[in-house]
């Protein structure tokens, strides 16, 4: 044997040696933690009044962009940018001598026309009156008939071109469709223009402006119950925010959109606001406050009861050995300190409110009474 294996052989035995005298002795069982001091606190079972919120944007009722029917030079701009407008208004003029012109010749050629046809009857007429005696020949009067049908429909068609030529002439004139505000004109005296193209300006209605929103599909029965329903003189359920600004009004429901969107999952919803003091503008971003005071009671905590572990929310609960098991709960609005449990919770349960770091599922306890507070709106 040589030094290195006996050295290995050495190492070996010692190690069972070691063993040997370790065996004799009892395992040691590690101390159990003290019990977690937290204070507990039942659930409080309260009617909760809050207002759901919506990211919500201002939109006008009524909305139309003003564009010329026929191509010309601005001859006139008769209101001011930013002006009220009444329905049947005049706000643009566009050069009207060449489709002037055009109506004078096209009158011109419905002239022509009536007495190529005074002409035609004529000739019809006395071409008959000469087939009576057999006085001419079959042909000829057939020729006359035919040419009295052509001239009838060139008659025809000179009095349709002179109503094309009158609505050219009449789009020249552009009026407010209806009434409301008007934007900053596009255009000034003298811009040339193009038929269906060149952008005017916007009128818009502003008596009463919309609010649209989207909300869950999962709400469009409590959206349809409150729609249907008669809302009360002076109704606060539905009220706009801008950041700390409420919007002195309330609003109502108007409709729900046609269609969820699939993507989303949602559905848009639209609110009506009077705007009689013009401190609304289409476009502007705001909150949508909706009071939610349904009939049921609902049941609040303190909120930091409340864990989370990968986006879900938990408690500890106690039970009647002073451990505590971790439960699972879905969370709804938060009211102050306090937030409202959905679903997970009872009347009567307790849940651990101080100490809740410090907790892990099964551990024991030391408990201490907590003040329920009072949920505030």
């Amino acid at each position: 044997m040589n030094l290195k294996q006996l050295i290995r052989y050495t190492g070996f035995a010692a190690v069972f040696l070691i063993a040997a005298c370790n065996s004799n002795k009892a395992p040691e069982i590690p101390a159990a933690p003290p019990p977690a001091k937290v204070t507990v606190q039942p659930v409080i079972l309260a009617n909760a009044v809050y207002y759901d919120e919506y990211p919500a944007t201002v939109s006008p009722l009524n909305q139309v962009e003003l564009r010329p029917q026929v191509s010309g030079f601005i001859s006139g701009v008769h209101f001011k940018d930013g002006d009220r407008v009444r329905n049947g208004q005049l706000l643009y003029s566009i050069d009207a001598q060449l489709y002037a012109a055009n109506y004078q010749q096209a009158v011109a050629g419905l002239q022509v026309q009536e007495a190529n046809l005074n002409k035609a009857q004529k000739d019809a007429n006395r071409f008959h009156e000469l087939d009576k005696n057999d006085a001419v020949a079959k042909q000829l009067v057939d020729n006359a008939d035919a040419a009295l049908e052509v001239a009838r429909k060139q008659a025809d068609a000179s009095r349709a071109n002179i109503q094309a030529v009158q609505t050219n002439v009449r789009y020249t004139k552009v009026y407010a469709p209806f009434d409301g505000i008007i934007g900053i004109s596009a255009v000034k005296t003298g811009a040339a223009v193009s038929a269906g193209q060149t952008l005017l300006n916007t009128v818009s209605s502003d008596k009463e402006l919309a609010v649209d929103f989207n909300v869950d599909q999962k709400e469009i029965f409590r959206f349809t119950t409150l729609m249907n329903a008669k809302p009360a003189t002076a109704d606060s359920t539905f009220t706009l925010a801008f950041g700390t600004d409420i919007y002195p009004f309330p609003g109502k429901i108007s409709l729900l959109d046609r269609t969820v969107n699939p993507q989303t999952g949602t559905i848009k919803a639209r609110l009506i606001f009077p705007n009689n003091k013009k401190l609304l503008i289409a476009g502007m971003n705001g909150t949508v406050r909706i009071k939610n005071s349904g009939a049921m009671q609902s049941i609040l905590i303190p909120y930091k009861a409340v864990t989370e572990q990968l986006g879900e929310f938990f408690v500890y609960v106690p039970n009647d050995s002073n451990k505590v098991s971790q439960r699972k709960i879905v969370l709804g609005k938060q009211i102050g300190t306090n937030v409202i449990v959905k679903e997970g919770l009872k009347d009567g349960d307790k849940v651990v409110v101080q100490g809740v770091q410090n907790l892990r599922e099964g551990a024991f306890i030391n408990t201490g009474a907590a003040a329920a507070a009072i949920p505030k709106k």
